[in-house]
């Protein structure tokens, strides 16, 4: 591992951005002798598997280039249901049991490519007022998102069998898939959340080229 590198990491599920963050730090700390700098350029939800981009060293100063690249992602959308989180570690609520049909998934996906108006999850790492939004949420307090433009390049569907969605999806920066899971619910009228998502490209870098977080303990 060099000083300066940019660094493609397959994030596990439930471990934090900012602990895959801190383990490569450590890593790297550990092979330098002295405290390593060490940054990502966009999270992923805890939940959420797949492709990161590390910067080490003198390439922090390019975090910013790399989070403005577009993604692709595979996810599963579970209808029938809502989350207060929009993912599993929210409290489920039972919405329907509406079974759309095929054509009926194939249309409500269709509405959803191109330049689209998004409002971010409360529980996100957005700030609001210089706090993260999900933070006032778990304390409680009214956040208000404010909406943005994303764009949705592609929407594929790779499988429907009732209740689960499984999409494959190429997005501008900024796009929240646990949002479009949700929007998606309510085109069909069934409710919905992201049961499952993994980043797998961002712009050319390919989860193919990434190392496991394992490969970055310590002992």
């Amino acid at each position: 591992m060099q000083e300066d590198s940019v660094l493609l990491i397959d994030k596990p599920s439930g471990m934090t951005s900012f602990g895959v963050v801190a383990r490569v730090r450590r890593k790297l700390s550990q092979q330098l002798g002295k405290k390593a700098k060490v940054g990502h350029t966009g999270t992923l939800d805890p939940f959420a598997t797949g492709l990161m981009i590390i910067v080490t060293g003198k390439e922090c100063r390019n975090a910013g280039t790399y989070s403005k690249l577009d993604k692709v992602y595979e996810a599963t959308i579970r209808l029938g249901q809502t989350s207060s989180t929009g993912d599993p570690e929210g409290e489920i609520t039972e919405i329907s049991d509406i079974q759309p049909t095929l054509d009926e998934v194939t249309e409500a996906l269709s509405q959803f490519v191109g330049e689209i108006q998004q409002t971010p999850p409360i529980y996100s790492a957005i700030k609001i007022n210089g706090q993260r939004a999900y933070k006032l949420a778990r304390k409680g307090e009214t956040v208000e998102m404010p909406v943005r433009t994303v764009t949705i390049f592609s929407l594929e569907l790779v499988d429907y069998i009732y209740p689960d969605i499984k999409i494959r999806v190429h997005v501008s920066s900024g796009t929240y898939i646990r949002t479009l899971a949700e929007d998606i619910g309510k085109v069909l009228g069934t409710g919905a959340y992201c049961t499952q998502l993994r980043r797998t490209k961002i712009a050319d870098f390919s989860i193919d080229d990434s190392a496991l977080t394992s490969e970055y303990e310590t002992y």
